[in-house]
């Protein structure tokens, strides 16, 4: 038996999201500031380990070449885009779940990330950002002079 979430206000919560989209594309001016930041979000998870911090978002069909990861003032900031693979003119859709369009994501790193040895690679679908730790200071003993 298969469980399924109820989830009752789910259905009309997504009903008035397609419906933002749909008129917001149909009446935009060509001003880009009039868009929407994001249209989609992809889940991230962030890991922190000894040396360093993991982020982890999944990105589906989105080419490394159209997104950017970028590193500015202590907030890492990944954005993209993932284009539509259907004609909608040519074919009658019963139902569209994948999401297209841009994402946005941000996220404040500690001050013990290292910005200058970021690095960030795409493989099966899945942007992986490494963010290596600072060195820790050890603490310095003084001697004390004797006057």
């Amino acid at each position: 038996m298969n469980m399924i979430r109820y989830q009752p206000w789910g259905l009309m919560h997504r009903l008035h999201h397609d419906l933002d989209r749909m008129l917001d594309r149909q009446w935009r001016d060509e001003d880009e500031t009039a868009s929407p930041v994001s249209d989609w979000l992809p889940a991230v998870d962030i890991r922190e380990e000894d040396r360093q911090f993991v982020l982890r978002a999944d990105i589906p069909g989105v080419d490394p070449k159209n997104i950017e990861v970028t590193m500015e003032k202590g907030v890492l900031t990944l954005r993209g885009e993932r284009h539509a693979d259907m004609d909608t003119h040519d074919q009658a859709y019963r139902r569209v779940e994948r999401a297209s369009g841009s994402f946005y994501r941000r996220f404040s790193l500690p001050d013990t990330a290292d910005s200058d040895r970021i690095t960030a690679k795409s493989k099966l679908g899945v942007l992986e950002v490494i963010i290596p730790k600072h060195a820790e200071i050890q603490p310095k003993k003084i001697a004390i002079q004797v006057a």
